[in-house]
């Protein structure tokens, strides 16, 4: 199994903040069996950064889009599909959300709309 260390390789203006929330949600990813209200907390602290004034930026949105298409352990059929289907998109066009915001946002990928998703699980 590839470890956070090996999958987390952020640009240089990535935000300090996000690798504790990206290291935790990969710890509940890894999780067996998976423990969904954890999963839910840290999937939300993860896009609630993300829809941060501080947080948002495109660095941080590609990090967090190039670590999940890395990571493999949401990949498969241990997790419930709402949970699959928002990692996909994150994995998708989140990367999108600021230099071309139409299509992050036709694909419902946008940190805001992610999140608004992650609230409802």
């Amino acid at each position: 199994m590839t470890t956070f260390e090996q999958l987390y390789r952020p640009a240089t203006d990535v935000d300090d903040a996000l690798r504790p929330l990206l290291l935790r949600l990969h710890e509940e990813l890894q999780r067996t069996p998976t423990e969904a209200a954890s999963l839910r907390a840290a999937l939300i602290a993860v896009l609630e950064f993300l829809a941060s004034p501080r947080g948002r930026t495109d660095a941080n949105c590609r990090a967090v889009d190039s670590f999940l298409t890395r990571d493999e352990t949401w990949n498969g059929d241990r997790l419930p599909q709402a949970y699959v289907d928002i990692l996909a998109d994150m994995a998708g066009a989140l990367h999108d959300t600021i230099t071309a915001p139409d299509i992050a946002a036709n694909f419902e990928s946008t940190p805001e709309q992610l999140l608004e998703r992650a609230r409802r699980l």
